[in-house]
């Protein structure tokens, strides 16, 4: 089974193709240049390398939040127009557990999280014995000071990975066993969502583009000013 992965939830933008659990080839790119700009180009040249049309992937799996509302977007409309007029399956993955995938081997508890401003990040924790990775908590929105307070309960040794892990790792001074992921293996990559889909499909978990959706985790600043001006006329 051939995977292609796509990740734009941040400032970087990435394309993975795995087969049978093989990682075939892998496009990173951290220019500033737009997503809409870098993804399907990286895309289309991935496969061109591998000798692969869009037709001989078995399912395109795309990072499907949280993360940027803009880099969602475009990552999911490149994976649905690259995919579905070739009657490809569309699989979305939590950004959160891609991140988590992304920095095995490491054997304890990883802490996935991106900085979602506010003193808050986009948090999800994962248990990991080194070759597979078990859910301990949902993707929320949360504070970093209740992260700390939960963290607290776990012996063992825990590693930070994410855009939100240097805020993460200031705040937790003087919380024991608590690591900060190496920068090149810190931040997003299409390896980990690649690696996310493989353990879905093994679970059972086959794709359906029409329950395909993005998980923002909260409204954008222009929904929650909009949504807090109602409130204050009396409107909600």
């Amino acid at each position: 089974m051939k995977i292609l992965g796509f990740e734009s939830s941040a400032k970087s933008a990435g394309v993975a193709l795995m087969e049978d659990g093989v990682l075939l080839a892998e496009a990173f790119q951290n220019t500033g240049l737009t997503h809409s700009a870098t993804l399907l180009p990286m895309a289309q040249d991935l496969l061109s390398r591998c000798n692969l049309q869009v037709s001989d992937v078995s399912v395109v799996a795309v990072a499907n939040g949280p993360g940027s509302f803009t880099g969602l977007r475009i990552g999911l409309a490149a994976a649905k127009g690259l995919a579905w007029g070739r009657e490809v399956p569309v699989l979305g993955v939590s950004t959160l557990e891609a991140m988590a995938y992304g920095i095995l081997p490491f054997r304890g508890i990883i802490v996935a999280c991106m900085d979602a401003r506010r003193n808050e990040v986009y948090n999800a924790i994962f248990e990991s014995d080194g070759e597979t990775i078990t859910r301990l908590s949902p993707d929320r929105a949360i504070s970093v000071e209740e992260l700390k307070k939960e963290l607290e309960s776990y012996e063992k040794e825990k590693i930070l990975v994410g855009d939100g892990a240097q805020l993460c790792y200031n705040t937790f001074c003087g919380l024991p066993s608590v690591h900060l992921a190496p920068a090149h293996r810190r931040f997003q990559h299409a390896a980990g969502v690649v690696l996310a889909a493989k353990a879905q499909l093994e679970q059972g978990n086959f794709p359906s583009n029409e329950e395909l959706s993005l998980n923002y985790l909260r409204l954008s600043q222009a929904e929650r000013e909009r949504a807090e001006k109602l409130k204050q006329k009396g409107e909600v």
